[in-house]
């Protein structure tokens, strides 16, 4: 069921255009092919001129299926217009193959789980060397369509009253010159900020137990990896609904 909601500045989009926006997914693929089917049920019963499939980052790590969501992303983008952005989990994937002591780090934001499902088998406290091995392994192990995906990520999209990123947006900066540290890492700066941006923020990356509606910012982030809730925003006109 699609849940309304408000926002007092009544954001649009252009007439004739529809949104489906998803928060972190997490490496849970068993919710974003359950999300693909509700959203196109709704298709097929409301359908509409133009869609955009808009991702807030962070596919991968903590859940058990990050290569499998990569597929999943991959294979509708072949028949539905989308736009995935960057979140710092994969700004993470990239530096470790680039430089395998990130690993330390990564590990720390659910590392593994990606690595076991490209058919890795990392130990806990991996060693320099087994770091070093680990990366190349991952570099040979992931498809030339992962990597095409991975490397095609954005940073941000706006469109109507809307602008949408992975974690927010450094308030008293112009959304054109923000800095892509802050749109992939910034919280409390961005999230305790009350006053109006030039658009209305659509993030993800602070998990909530339900959608944070703000009159600035509305953050679809339900810690679908620990929740087992992915949630879908639905924009169209002035309307904001939720799934």
């Amino acid at each position: 069921m699609w849940k309304t909601r408000r926002i007092n500045a009544s954001p649009l989009l252009p007439e004739g255009l529809r949104i489906y926006a998803v928060g972190d997914v997490h490496g849970r693929a068993d919710l974003l092919k359950q999300l693909f089917s509700r959203v196109d049920e709704d298709l097929k019963e409301h359908p509409i001129g133009k869609t955009i499939h808009i991702f807030l980052g962070d596919y991968i790590d903590r859940g058990q299926n990050s290569a499998a969501v990569l597929d999943l992303l991959i294979e509708r983008g072949r028949t539905h217009r989308m736009s995935c952005l960057k979140g710092n989990h994969e700004l993470f994937l990239s530096e470790f193959l680039e430089n395998p002591g990130v690993l330390k780090l990564w590990a720390q934001y659910g590392a593994l789980p990606t690595l076991a499902s490209y058919g890795l088998t990392p130990t806990i406290n991996a060693d320099p060397k087994e770091q070093a091995e680990l990366s190349a392994s991952l570099s040979n192990a992931i498809p030339k369509s992962h990597g095409q995906f991975l490397a095609g990520l954005k940073l941000c999209f706006t469109c109507g009253d809307f602008f949408f990123v992975h974690a927010g947006v450094r308030p008293g900066t112009p959304l054109s010159r923000q800095r892509a540290e802050d749109l992939l890492w910034i919280r409390d700066d961005f999230l305790l900020h009350e006053e109006p941006f030039e658009k209305i923020i659509v993030h993800g990356h602070t998990p909530v137990r339900e959608p944070d509606v703000r009159n600035n910012r509305i953050n679809i982030d339900t810690g679908a990896y620990a929740t087992g809730r992915l949630t879908c925003l639905r924009l169209e006109r002035d309307k904001i609904e939720f799934v």
